[in-house]
């Protein structure tokens, strides 16, 4: 065991001692003994505490790894998480002024997947694949607190395949969806049981793995002014808040603008929304995603002219030519980012560009190629749809002067 002094507090969240040593749950100017193997520390015992300190909201927090810094006062943490865009632009040598973090937290996180191991629901220990069995989870709306006994029914119903299991739960309008993944193949008098629980629980919808199991009532989210029936399992925002956070800062980026691709569209979290002052166009290689997004563009009242494609962006990116009909391109990548497509929009005419990430190392490696291919990186707003966590959202405005 060795003292050690917190100069800072890292990207994943762990206060940074001299070596460096990562030590989790520290604070920038503490004092501590901490257990260090390499540049791991783990906290024994604190001899000066930050001023910064409170106390954490979850009597899981330390254990559970879904949180990093639940201990942080608010305008520290606020600062922190605008840092972690600022530093990651810095070291991209990209000069801009980073505006302040937007709050999207709202009611809480709408998506979430929980494990399900030997009687066991919740999320993994800290470092550990260890779970932490839980009866109620704070950052998540209350929908999805209640569906917490349906997981753990749908758990005890399935442990005799001796398989570990992965059940995304999601919060709808009409109700919860929850897809199980991890099981495999089940017989037809396991799906009739099934089927019986999802009933029993009031479940909206439940779905083995995309295979739909039973759809009682169809699972809906509002984007715009349209309702969208996403596939099971689909991508949205983590929470109602950022969708509507993120939408504004789209629609505002791509004002004027009278046509309009939507890269890397899933359901249509932007298109549907921009679709009622500009024509859209829509990509993404998830087809049950794009086929929602159609049925619900077809459905909706009011909206200009929107189509949606299948088409891998990864590895079939727009071309420069086929990016000449457009005012104005969003892209909303995973977490990988979009290097190819950022390649291709760097040589492109099209006047203004809206980045949308979840990864600010990627945002900023996608920024520089746009940058260097002659666009002004005119805003960039952090906005915090993973509160408590080290993962930020990132929307970048690019212009063509």
């Amino acid at each position: 065991m060795i003292q050690v002094t917190i100069e800072r507090l890292g990207h994943r969240g762990d206060g940074v001692a001299p070596g460096p040593i990562f030590v989790p749950y520290a604070l920038p100017g503490e004092i501590a003994d901490a257990e260090v193997e390499g540049e791991r520390g783990r906290l024994v015992a604190l001899h000066k505490a930050s001023p910064d300190r409170i106390e954490p909201f979850c009597p899981h927090f330390t254990r559970c790894g879904g949180c990093a810094v639940q201990h942080l006062a608010e305008p520290a943490y606020r600062a922190w998480k605008r840092g972690l865009v600022v530093d990651a632009l810095r070291q991209a040598g990209l000069d801009i002024a980073v505006e302040p973090l937007v709050d999207a937290h709202g009611r809480g996180r709408r998506r979430v997947t929980l494990h399900a191991r030997k009687g066991k629901v919740g999320f993994a220990e800290a470092r550990s694949h260890e779970l932490v069995d839980l009866d109620a989870c704070p950052i998540l709306v209350p929908e999805l607190n209640g569906g917490l006994e349906a997981v753990r029914a749908i758990e005890k119903m399935l442990r005799g395949l001796g398989k570990p299991l992965d059940i995304v739960l999601t919060a709808t309008a009409t109700g919860l969806d929850c897809d199980i993944r991890g099981a495999g193949r089940i017989d037809a008098a396991l799906r009739l049981r099934l089927t019986d629980l999802a009933a029993r629980f009031d479940l909206a919808r439940l779905s083995n793995h995309g295979d739909i199991l039973i759809e009682r009532r169809a699972p809906v989210v509002r984007f715009g002014a349209a309702d969208v029936s996403p596939p099971p399992g689909a991508f949205l925002q983590a929470t109602a808040e950022a969708d509507a956070v993120l939408t504004d800062l789209v629609r505002e980026g791509v004002s004027g603008a009278k046509t309009v691709a939507d890269l890397f569209c899933g359901c249509g979290t932007f298109a549907l929304a921009l679709a009622a002052a500009a024509h859209v166009q829509a990509y993404d290689a998830d087809k049950p995603s794009v086929a929602a997004l159609e049925r619900a563009a077809r459905r909706a009242q009011g909206l200009k002219p929107l189509t949606a494609q299948a088409r891998d962006l990864f590895h079939r990116p727009l071309l420069a030519d086929e990016l000449k009909p457009f005012g104005a391109v969003v892209f909303d990548p995973p977490r990988a980012g979009a290097e190819a497509q950022a390649r291709r929009l760097a040589a492109s005419k099209v006047r203004r560009i809206v980045a949308v990430s979840c990864n600010p190392a990627t945002f900023v490696r996608d920024a520089a190629l746009l940058v260097a291919g002659g666009y002004r990186l005119a805003r960039v707003t952090p906005v915090d749809q993973f509160r408590h966590s080290a993962h930020v959202e990132v929307v970048g405005l690019f212009d063509r002067g």
